[in-house]
This record gives structure tokens, sequence and C-alpha cells, in this order.
């Protein structure tokens, strides 16, 4: 049974920048993690679209990664949708195991991205992406 958005993000540690990882994959999830807190930095994490605007509501993440194809096919966009009708203003983006061939075919910045990642995500690429994006 997943654990309620607020049990997700209330140790988060201050001053670390916070990022909300959004797949149905819990591999992906704690693969994830051990990237982004090596790197110094915080995860709330959801496991599905619904769980994923829940915990964003309640966390206000600096930068958000979702998965393109979870519960159901377009969930990644319509979460990415729904937390623009908010008034997002950090980062999203997106990660797909068609993300290359998206990247160079989609214009991810119509679809609210600020870019696509390749799954599986390559560490260094999303630990400078994040530096660039967060200034640290």
């Amino acid at each position: 049974m997943p654990s309620e958005p607020d049990e997700k993000v209330k140790n988060m540690p201050e001053g670390k920048p916070i990022i909300l990882y959004v797949d149905d994959d819990p591999d992906y999830l704690e693969a994830m993690r051990v990237i982004l807190e090596a790197g110094g930095y915080a995860m709330a994490e959801a496991g599905s679209a619904e769980e994923g605007l829940e915990v964003y509501k309640s966390c206000q993440p600096d930068l958000v990664i979702v998965d393109l194809m979870m519960e159901e096919v377009d969930s990644g966009t319509a979460l990415v949708k729904d937390m623009r009708l908010l008034g997002n203003t950090a980062p999203i983006f997106m990660l797909s195991s068609v993300g290359e061939g998206m990247s160079l075919s989609a214009d991810y910045a119509a679809m609210g991205l600020d870019g696509i990642f390749q799954k599986p995500i390559d560490r260094a690429t999303l630990l400078q992406v994040l530096k660039t994006k967060l200034g640290r």
C-alpha cells in the first residue's frame, strides 16, 4: 500500500534543493534516490501521476522529473499539464525510454518541459543539468 504523500516529504533536509521524481517503477525510484542524495539533493517521490500531483502540492519542489509512460500512456504528460495549471514555475523534465528519439522529434517546450532524459538515465548528465538549472 502506498504511503501518504506527507510521509514522502516530511523529512526533507533544509537547505537542499528538492527534486520530485514520479515513476511507477520502484527500482527506478530507488536508483534515482541514490543518485540525487549522493549529489546533494533531497528527493520527494511518487509512484503515479495522481500521487505525484499531491506530493507536488505538499513539497513545492525545485525541479520535477516525470516518467513519460506510467500507469496510463499519457499520465506523465497529463501530470505536467496539471502542474502548469497550478502555476508551477519549477523546471520539469520528462524521463523516457524513447527519450533521444523524442527529444529530436518533439517540441518539448510546447509540452511544458525543460528537457527530456533518456532511460536509463546517465548519472553525470543528470547531475550536470541539475547543477545548471538549480545553480549548485
